[in-house]
């Protein structure tokens, strides 16, 4: 087995080794992995997060040793960021600019210096819609986990995680965690609501406001109300998502 970390802001993570397939998630600076598999221009892996497997060009591919992935894994303590965009700066002072929900990693084939604004301890629940607003208005990109394109359980996963609450990848998997409340009423900013297609599948996911308030992705990060139907969008005067479920975790 072979291992591996982001040494770059931003790694696109593809459903297969060619450059047009689809974008699954992204590893950002700091986040290790498993390398599975190896071709001529592309690696399989899969994170360590959230178990997510997908393809990368092996020139963005950064190996590190079993003896320092098992002293990362063993680290609890994890140091991610808080500002929209931070910079890095290496052994010979060179600048690397990381994004909001990095990890800075405390490994000897990453020395960096990070002088920006960091968290490394759970935060109170009060602090989640503090950090999903520094993602208003974030264009939508399926797959995307990042302040230039992020998707809707991409968003939510990012937010618990710099608050110290680890979220999976998929609406449909996070829909999983938590436990579930039977009515909107019930719920306190910070929670998740889960939403469904035709078809019954939960494929969108945002959090919850005070005020009948979420704050979800839909073309962008943007503010909408919700109720017991769903989200009400009050630029389109209609709904556009039927709530299923909603979840607390914290």
């Amino acid at each position: 087995m072979q291992y591996g970390i982001c040494q770059l802001s931003i790694v696109p993570v593809r459903s297969s080794a060619d450059e047009v397939s689809e974008l699954i998630t992204q590893l950002l600076f700091g986040e290790h992995y498993k390398v599975l598999e190896s071709r001529k221009n592309w690696s399989r892996i899969k994170t360590i997060a959230d178990k997510c497997e997908g393809w990368i060009l092996n020139s963005q591919l950064n190996f590190i040793a079993e003896d320092e992935f098992t002293t990362i894994q063993a680290n609890q303590t994890k140091n991610h960021v808080a500002e929209l965009i931070s910079f890095v700066e290496d052994s010979n002072q060179i600048l690397t600019p990381i994004l909001i929900g990095s990890c800075i990693p405390n490994t000897p084939s990453m020395p960096v210096n990070f002088n920006g604004i960091a968290i490394n301890k759970s935060q109170t629940k009060e602090s989640l819609v503090k950090i999903a607003l520094l993602y208003l208005n974030s264009p939508e990109l399926k797959g995307g986990k990042s302040p230039f394109g992020i998707d809707s359980a991409g968003f939510t996963q990012m937010v618990y995680k710099i608050n110290g609450y680890h979220l999976l990848r998929t609406a449909e998997e996070q829909s999983t965690q938590g436990s579930a409340l039977s009515f909107v009423e019930e719920s306190e900013a910070g929670d998740l609501a889960f939403f469904d297609n035709a078809s019954g599948e939960i494929d969108h996911v945002g959090i919850i406001m005070n005020d009948n308030y979420i704050i979800h992705v839909n073309g962008k990060v943007r503010i909408d109300r919700l109720d017991h139907t769903g989200i009400f969008n009050n630029d389109l005067r209609t709904y556009t998502h039927k709530l299923r479920v909603i979840k607390k975790i914290v």
